[in-house]
């Protein structure tokens, strides 16, 4: 496993991490698998951890703090995130100090820990002023609660809206976001990553491999695998995503792959640490085999060659305007 720095900071952070999105927590077997994938994390030098306290109602973050108990607290870096209902009162969502206050404590005591590594703000919350949320968050890392705080799939604008304010009010720097990231999606390299490259802000992207898309799981012409996140996810991102333009984009990156002697979805995890300025990769796992596959990409260079090759399959064009 290798590491990066989040950003221009000091903290070191394995370029594979492991998030609790949609880990299986019912029943017994499925908890059990969690654990062993947990627990093969640390083996293969894993040291990130990402939840949120919205997954499964708290529960992920009860689940993920029990296991993480039975290591060292200096082993592992932990995240959480805000914003999301939590309860049905007007305060239990959003980005108020009122609501991060109670949620950090609160994601604290699930986690079994004294302070969070790194804390997001889950979302953009319009409906409170960003002077009161960045003072929050500074006001955690004064108070020892947080360490490095920073934002998930907010916009260019409202991260330098953030960024103007820490500096207008001298706070405590937002020091990493977490924006989705990945062959289909690369929104964040038209602004998003130039902002954080001059403010020494670390990256570390989710959902890189498409919702299972960039696994080669999903073919052209062939049924949707039974069992898989396409045949139960409620929101149906998953779905929306398996245009034909995709799935031939998908087809034309398998023979890469396969001359690198590596799976799609190293190949995929792999493509995304090009970027000097992405820290760490979020990925799931629903079983440790998943896991060890996914730490395969860390330390995978890919040629000049291969990078156009597959430029040329994606086709991405940003959105440039010219003035005047």
């Amino acid at each position: 496993m290798n590491y990066r720095n989040l950003g221009k900071w000091g903290l070191k952070v394995s370029e594979i991490a492991l998030g609790s999105w949609m880990t299986d927590l019912k029943g017994a077997s499925a908890r059990e698998t969690a654990k062993e994938t947990v627990d093969r994390a640390f083996d293969l030098g894993v040291n990130f951890f990402d939840c949120a306290d919205g997954y499964s109602g708290g529960e992920a973050e009860r689940f993920l703090g029990s296991l993480l108990s039975e290591h060292s607290r200096n082993e592992y870096i932990l995240s959480s995130k805000v914003f999301f209902p939590v309860g049905k009162g007007v305060n239990d969502r959003g980005l108020s100090r009122k609501h991060i206050i109670e949620q950090i404590d609160r994601s604290l005591k699930n986690l079994r820990v004294d302070y969070l590594d790194l804390y997001f703000c889950h979302r953009y919350d319009p409906t409170t002023p960003v002077e009161e949320t960045m003072q929050v968050l500074s006001d955690l890392v004064a108070a020892g609660k947080v360490l490095y705080y920073g934002v998930s799939e907010w916009s260019p604008v409202q991260l330098t809206e953030a960024l103007s304010v820490i500096r207008e009010n001298r706070l405590r720097p937002l020091c990493v976001i977490q924006p989705q990231y990945n062959m289909t999606d690369r929104y964040i390299e038209d602004e998003m990553i130039a902002i954080c490259e001059k403010n020494g802000i670390g990256i570390v992207p989710f959902s890189p491999l498409a919702q299972g898309l960039l696994t080669g799981k999903y073919r052209k012409g062939a049924p949707l695998p039974e069992g898989s996140r396409a045949t139960f996810q409620k929101d149906r991102q998953i779905n929306r995503l398996l245009t034909e333009e995709n799935l031939d984009k998908v087809e034309r990156l398998f023979p890469i792959a396969k001359d690198l002697g590596v799976p799609l979805s190293v190949l995929a995890i792999a493509w995304i640490l090009r970027k000097k300025q992405i820290t760490s990769v979020i990925t799931g796992a629903s079983k440790a085999s998943q896991l060890e596959q996914n730490a395969a990409a860390s330390g995978l260079q890919l040629s000049e060659t291969v990078l156009s090759e597959i430029d040329k399959i994606l086709d991405y064009r940003p959105f440039l305007r010219r003035i005047g």
